[in-house]
């Protein structure tokens, strides 16, 4: 059998006996790896002195951005890499959008080394881009093909987790979205020791961390990628019944919405608009919230009555280490609020989860500047805590929300469009959160109360989100598929009904699963999942000495 036969739909499908617990740690072995693009900011200080090694050497005052993605001669700005971080959202938003269509009939198995290709070659780019000392080069590889590597990387296993986890669709959607929460808590300390390791006299050790992290990358996304299995069409699992329809879940149809006609109903629309506020709400602080920590309670972090301006300068290198803890802390509600937020939706529904997340969110961004002018440290950390836990629960209950609105046949590829409302929100909240700062700043606004305005703007934004999650109502009938053009999208998929699976027709994937195999599947994405966890736990607790 070629290899290129295995990626067929019709190879995954999996047969009677699979265990369907084997799902989720393929989907995670590939999330765990692109999750590593909430990670770069590792590289920008080492990259930012890639000429200079020991101090950065300056591009002449007012050289162009266009002319410093070509020079060789100075070293590349903070800020100019930084522009990654765009391209990153903006080519997994499009890429899950336009290829989300073509995912569903090729399978998750199919875009899963797709995925796997162009993620871990983009880093092969940049490598040399970074070697040759062209910024151009990391855009395109890392930003513009690694973006697309990270759309079809991040919604490959999502129609099929739904798939196998009818009866808990926000926990199955969690436990792989959590993996890209929790991809930088992995990538970004292996990324620390590789490049101290490949640090010389002459060299950052950039370019050689990429190639490895590559490497290490493309065998777990290829793995996860070969494990997928899809379920027969009408597989249900053993003893789980359907639930009859009732008032509480009048939200959950069992009919299915084509991706061709999304985009005209207007329950599509209202989500976009949830998930696009939400999401900026939580993007804009989530990268400023370091400097935002230091400038507002500046010397008190050290135990010095003192302003950020009138901080020494060793005194700010503290508080920076404060700042970093912070962020660790931060990245594990993260994750946390993946899964735990995710599985919560399961009991009481997704659209009462997102008006958790709405008016639980609107109430701690209004609080801020009051805990912020007050001095209450705890109270500051704590709402931030739980708006990033929120943040990341949103996305990972979003694709149940869709499933339950629009079915689960083409919930992958309805899942690809809604992350365009990522893309937008990626480009939104940056901007909004640093130009109302700067403008404060400009104005005469002490630092320490620059961001009240932003709070205030952000929890205005949830209002807003509030009100698109409260006008979702159930699909109307005539949007759905009819029985026929559902049969004719089936077959497309290359579905094969539960019923013939029975029949040993060929190319149906082995159905049998060993508890070896299951334990092994899930240690070899848990165990570096726990260790990340574990070091940014350690970073964390100096938080709080």
């Amino acid at each position: 059998m070629a290899f290129l036969d295995l990626l067929d739909k019709e190879r995954t499908i999996a047969g009677p006996g699979f265990n369907r617990w084997l799902v989720p740690p393929a989907a995670l072995a590939i999330h765990l790896c692109i999750g590593m693009a909430y990670g770069f900011s590792v590289f920008w200080l080492p990259l930012s002195r890639a000429i200079g090694i020991k101090d950065p050497l300056a591009c002449p005052a007012g050289m162009s951005l266009v002319a410093e993605l070509f020079t060789r001669d100075c070293d590349w700005k903070i800020s100019s890499l930084a522009w990654m971080y765009t391209l990153f959202f903006v080519f997994l938003g499009a890429s899950a959008a336009l290829f989300g269509g073509w995912l569903e009939r090729a399978g998750p198995r199919k875009a899963g080394v797709v995925s796997a290709l162009c993620w871990c070659g983009g880093l092969v780019i940049s490598a040399f881009g970074i070697y040759q000392h062209q910024l151009w080069m990391m855009w395109l590889g890392s930003g513009v093909i690694g973006g697309i590597g990270l759309g079809l990387g991040y919604i490959s296993p999502v129609s099929t987790l739904i798939k196998w986890f009818p009866d808990r669709r926000g926990m199955a959607t969690g436990m792989a979205i959590m993996g890209f929460g929790g991809g930088a808590v992995i990538g970004s300390p292996l990324a620390n020791e590789l490049m101290k390791h490949f640090a010389t006299p002459a060299s950052v050790g950039v370019w050689q961390t990429f190639l490895v992290m590559a490497a290490v990358y493309f065998v777990f996304m290829m793995s996860g990628a070969l494990s997928y299995r899809v379920p027969a069409s009408g597989w249900k699992p053993e003893g789980w019944t359907p639930p009859a329809s009732k008032a509480n879940n009048a939200m959950i149809t069992k009919r299915h919405v084509h991706v061709k006609k999304v985009l005209g109903i207007p329950q599509f629309w209202l989500l976009w608009g949830v998930l696009c506020l939400n999401v900026t709400a939580g993007i804009g602080i989530l990268g400023m919230a370091s400097p935002l920590l230091q400038e507002i309670f500046a010397g008190k972090l050290i135990g010095v009555d003192a302003a950020f301006n009138d901080l020494t300068v060793a005194q700010k290198a503290a508080t920076a280490a404060v700042g970093a803890s912070f962020l660790g802390l931060l990245s594990l509600f993260n994750i946390g609020g993946r899964f735990a937020w995710a599985s919560c939706s399961d009991f009481i529904g997704r659209k009462a989860t997102y008006f958790v997340f709405l008016v639980l969110g609107f109430v701690l961004y209004a609080s801020i500047p009051n805990s912020a002018h007050a001095g209450n440290l705890f109270l500051f950390v704590t709402a931030f805590c739980i708006i990033l836990s929120m943040y990341g629960g949103g996305f990972a209950t979003v694709p149940a929300y869709l499933a339950d609105l629009f079915g689960t046949q083409m919930v992958g590829a309805i899942h690809g469009w809604l992350l365009t409302a990522w893309s937008a929100a990626g480009v939104f909240g940056p901007v909004l959160v640093n130009y109302i700062r700067e403008y404060q700043i400009a104005n005469g606004v002490p630092k320490a109360q620059a961001y009240d305005v932003t709070m205030y703007v952000l929890a205005g934004m949830l209002v807003a989100g509030f009100l698109c999650n409260l006008l979702v109502r159930p699909v109307a009938d005539k949007h759905f598929m009819t029985d026929a053009e559902l049969a004719v999208e089936k077959k497309l998929a290359h579905d094969r009904d539960v019923s013939t699976m029975n029949t040993g027709a060929g190319g149906i994937s082995n159905g049998s699963s060993s508890p070896a195999v299951v334990v092994f599947a899930w240690a070899a994405v848990g165990i570096p999942l726990a260790i990340g966890i574990w070091l940014t736990l350690q970073k964390a607790v100096v938080f709080f000495k």
